[in-house]
């Protein structure tokens, strides 16, 4: 017989807006404020709901959180 097992993950890979403001010790609603302004990195979007890839919000705090665009042209530098 064949199981199949679902991922186990670390650490949540998606993080609600709630979440990043726990992580970033800010309210939902500045998150939302600096997302509108081009402040944190790009979030994606499932169905209604808005995420942020864990694994890149790490790397933007360790890349000394840039704005958006200019994130967006350091992670294109890297995949390069």
């Amino acid at each position: 017989m064949r199981t199949t097992r679902s991922p186990h993950f670390e650490s949540p890979q998606l993080l609600s807006a709630k979440d990043l403001a726990a992580a970033l010790s800010l309210s939902r609603r500045q998150v939302f404020r600096l997302n509108a302004c081009g402040k944190l990195p790009a979030p994606v979007r499932i169905g209604g709901s808005v995420r942020w890839v864990g694994d890149e919000i790490s790397q933007w705090i360790l890349a000394g959180c840039p704005e958006r665009q200019e994130w967006q042209t350091m992670r294109g530098a890297d995949h390069d």
